[in-house]
């Protein structure tokens, strides 16, 4: 049986972006006044008063750079919420962000895109995560919205 663990976007990346995020542009911190911003630096919802930023982030450009892969087209870059300051990261290991419909997307260890899967429910991830690493050509999964296309979370093999 495969494991798999889900991956925040990385403490030395959020510092980086903090500074200037992948599209060049400089953070603007603003207070959420509202709440319920996804922060992939926590992988939690942002709650009323916290200061969090749009950034502009390519995560699997980072991946393919740190494994020596070229995504070529598949390269794409989109906002993501964080805290403005830097943060304890996720509060325990479960699969965030499941109260929706998402779409599990799968990538080769060359960053190109192998397919993806509608994920209807919290409790299909643990499938769709299963199903996706019992190919051995899958390097990685992107959980990513369906509205929007955003991009949620990494998932690794273990």
């Amino acid at each position: 049986m495969t494991t798999y663990h889900v991956c925040p976007v990385e403490p030395t990346t959020l510092k980086g972006l903090r500074s200037a995020d992948d599209a060049g542009r400089r953070m603007v911190p603003v207070t959420d006044d509202e709440g319920g911003a996804p922060l992939r630096c926590c992988l939690r919802r942002s709650a009323p008063g916290e200061r969090i930023a749009l950034v502009s982030y390519a995560p699997l450009r980072r991946w393919a750079a740190g494994n020596g892969a070229d995504p070529g087209a598949y390269d794409e870059q989109g906002p993501v919420f964080i805290h403005a300051e830097e943060c304890a990261g996720p509060d325990g290991d479960g699969v965030p962000f499941t109260n929706a419909h998402r779409v599990v997307r799968r990538y080769s260890a060359e960053g190109h895109i192998l397919g993806g899967r509608l994920v209807e429910g919290a409790s299909a991830f643990t499938a769709a995560f299963r199903e996706a690493f019992e190919d051995p050509s899958v390097a990685l999964v992107h959980v990513r919205t369906v509205e929007y296309g955003c991009f949620l979370y990494e998932v690794r093999r273990a």
